[in-house]
């Protein structure tokens, strides 16, 4: 699905990202870990071609993604981000509507196809009993809520999301993440997260990609990267680490702090 390739990144003198190589499987999630600073949004803005690289290439599908036109890209991929969708004046309807728009022309109307699929959203992410109500009289849970269905109203292939969890409460928190896995699972959708919780991240994602300090460090399975002496070296923490009961993916405990 996607091809990333020596990506380097600078803001005038100063290398925000450097050297960054992975590929993406159709169908899998892969969850982007590391501290803060660690260049985690940076790259998924060069992902969704909101920022351009100084070095290297991503391929999506083969093709460079400056290749892709505005309309062509937004069909193919759907960004979240962590503050959702604003509180602008629009029913939550009127929202997930917009979602439609790379299908569109100028003049096009809405189109049968096109409220069905709004429809089906609602249905998915829950959101059929809001559907009248402004968004502004929404909480931050229904608001990203929202920016999920906005986004699987795309019908994109990949879907890319910037700490969607952010600020929320564990019950929105686990909402949201088990909407893109059933969209995963639903649709062979491939998902690229930004997560800061770790135990999520293994939860959540395929495999992960930890960075630092704006270099790709390791990509691999849960198991490969939440071990103890590697997250000591990066996020200066000595964890406790223990097996999911239930799923057998490692888990965070406890963290104690270096002197």
């Amino acid at each position: 699905m996607l091809k990333v390739q020596d990506l380097s990144y600078r803001i005038q003198q100063k290398t925000i990202l450097e050297g960054i190589s992975f590929d993406v499987q159709e169908g899998e999630t892969l969850g982007i870990i590391g501290p803060n600073g660690s260049g985690k949004s940076t790259l998924l803005k060069l992902l969704s071609r909101l920022y351009s690289p100084n070095e290297g290439e991503i391929l999506l599908q083969g093709k460079p993604i400056s290749q892709y036109n505005g309309k062509k890209l937004a069909r193919k991929v759907a960004v979240v981000t962590q503050e959702g969708i604003a509180p602008l004046p629009l029913t939550v309807q009127e929202a997930i509507e917009m979602g439609r728009y790379p299908y569109h022309s100028f003049w096009q109307k809405e189109s049968v196809e096109d409220y069905l699929v709004v429809e089906r959203v609602m249905g998915q992410t829950k959101l059929m009993g809001l559907k009248d109500k402004p968004l502004d009289e929404l909480s931050g849970g229904e608001r990203q809520r929202v920016a999920i269905a906005c986004s699987f109203a795309q019908e994109p292939e990949l879907l890319l999301l910037d700490e969607p969890t952010t600020f929320l409460d564990i019950g929105y928190q686990l909402a949201i993440l088990n909407m893109v896995q059933s969209w995963r699972q639903e649709t062979g959708g491939t998902a690229i997260m930004v997560l800061h919780d770790l135990n999520l991240a293994a939860q959540y994602c395929d495999r992960l990609l930890l960075m630092e300090k704006g270099k790709m460090i390791h990509i691999g399975y849960a198991e490969e990267i939440l071990e103890s002496e590697l997250l000591s070296k990066v996020y200066g923490t000595r964890p406790l680490i223990i097996n999911h009961p239930n799923l057998g993916i490692p888990q965070i405990l406890l963290e104690d702090r270096k002197a």
